[in-house]
């Protein structure tokens, strides 16, 4: 988990670099209205510099699951002239939020906060609603420029951001900032967010009690907590919108409907609790929800993973193992498991693990990396190109792929592919000049006219430009 003060300092670069956006924007649009075009730029400049920032959560069953739900909204929404894309923000802050263009946000916190599919659907489908109201646009066609206060953050971020001594007056400046702009939403832009995201949320099949719930759970915390959760701050006026919702309950959406459709939510807030750094807190967890529930797979498999990060081998696969008797067909305990003894230099239990889990999971990236290193450290090269090919036919951009690829082929002696594998490994880490130096020893070793020579060719010429 991360501390308050490592809160504080992402609050304050991911409050600056909204108003930096922000203030683009209105820069660009004072003499016009804000269009769909200006929309989607707004959107996914801020979604770069999120990714470039490392600030997004990155893995395929969590993006999968957030992903699904969202397009189970989608499909019972109105339609949005935008292509929406849906993130995880690395952060136990409970906040979720949308930006124009289609982008929704989650934040690590309020997935582990939600008790299911449901609430976390209901949110998904509010911040639906404000991304198809224009509602963040409405705001900055309304204002022509930004206060004196937002300036001040915006410099004082820039300008004071790394120095830790400040770090306390660069986030009181934001938060003042912030505050000062959620408080420009209206009554009625979140009262419209609640009634048509209920009826997105109710079209899809879930329960609109679901959405209540939700802003009851969020108080709950807040009462125990003794702070006040940042969901609150980006949409206020919780008291009211939950009256309102709850008349909508109590007079259009009567007939209630399923709190899970999608499935895995507990898998995915397991692998949530796992990202974080804190083991021992992890630990005390998932061995409190074993006490009430022994045979509870999910937090067998956390506590087994958390064993392992604590370098408790032994206890780690005897979770492990238990897991397996009570879920025996599960590819993430599989695919960790294998993990785990590649790790430990026992490779044919590896092996055996990974290759069940590839069968029930062909598309899992981590089992198949780790499957494709079996089989090169078993000295079974073929099996071993084969799992790295299926890999690099997926696109994905991945430097570790690259460099097994490069070692593979150079243990198979096929120089040419091992030293083009090297050349993108290089170019991808930014090491420009050994790059070129790969691609050009490449170069040499395939025939002017074949396909792979008009590859390297390209990739020095993007190189040298």
């Amino acid at each position: 988990m991360r501390s308050d003060h490592q809160q504080r300092i992402f609050a304050a670069i991911f409050i600056v670099c909204f108003f930096i956006l922000l203030t683009a924007a209105i820069t660009g649009t004072a003499q016009a209205s804000f269009s769909l075009d200006d929309e989607k730029k707004l959107g996914r400049e801020f979604y770069e510099k999120l990714e470039k920032g490392n600030a997004l959560f990155q893995n395929e069953q969590v993006s999968a699951f957030v992903t699904l739900v969202g397009e189970r909204i989608l499909a019972h929404s109105d339609k949005a002239p935008f292509e929406f894309k849906f993130s995880i923000i690395r952060s136990s802050a409970i906040n979720a939020f949308a930006t124009p263009g289609g982008y929704v946000y989650l934040n690590q916190g309020l997935i582990n906060l939600v008790e299911n599919e449901g609430e976390l659907a209901g949110v998904i489908a509010h911040e639906i609603a404000h991304v198809n109201g224009h509602h963040i646009s409405e705001i900055i066609d309304r204002s022509k420029k930004l206060s004196i206060s937002a300036l001040a953050a915006i410099l004082a971020g820039a300008f004071l951001g790394g120095s830790g001594d400040v770090t306390a007056a660069v986030t009181s400046f934001s938060l003042a900032a912030a505050t000062a702009f959620s408080l420009k939403y209206s009554r009625e832009q979140e009262e419209a967010a609640d009634r048509i995201g209920m009826s997105y949320l109710v079209s899809a099949g879930y329960d609109g009690k679901s959405m209540l719930d939700f802003l009851k759970i969020m108080r709950r915390y807040e009462y125990y907590s003794n702070t006040t959760p940042s969901y609150f701050l980006t949409h206020p006026g919780t008291d009211e919108r939950t009256r309102y919702i709850d008349a909508l309950l109590q007079t259009t959406y009567t007939q209630g409907g399923k709190k899970g459709i999608v499935g895995h939510l507990k898998r995915v807030q397991t692998i949530l609790l796992l990202d974080g750094k804190d083991t021992d807190a992890n630990l005390q967890y998932f061995q409190k929800a074993l006490r009430g529930n022994p045979d509870d797979v999910d937090a067998l498999y956390g506590l087994a993973v958390t064993y392992d990060k604590l370098g408790m081998i032994r206890e780690s696969h005897e979770t492990f193992r238990k897991a397996l008797r009570i879920a025996p067909d599960d590819p993430d305990i599989l695919r960790d498991l294998g993990i785990s003894f590649f790790k430990l230099g026992q490779l044919n239990d590896a092996a055996a693990s990974l290759r069940r889990a590839a069968e029930l999971a062909e598309n899992d990236t981590n089992t198949l990396l780790y499957l494709g290193r079996t089989y090169e450290a078993m000295g079974d090269l073929p099996n071993a190109l084969g799992v790295y090919r299926k890999l690099e036919k997926r696109r994905l951009d991945d430097p570790e792929i690259y460099y097994n690829l490069a070692m593979t082929y150079g243990k198979a002696n096929e120089q040419g592919d091992s030293h083009y594998y090297f050349g993108l490994f290089f170019k991808k880490k930014g090491k420009l000049d050994s790059a070129l130096f790969h691609f050009q020893a490449a170069m040499k070793l395939f025939p002017a006219d074949a396909a792979r020579s008009r590859e390297i060719a390209k990739e020095i010429k993007s190189l040298k430009r």
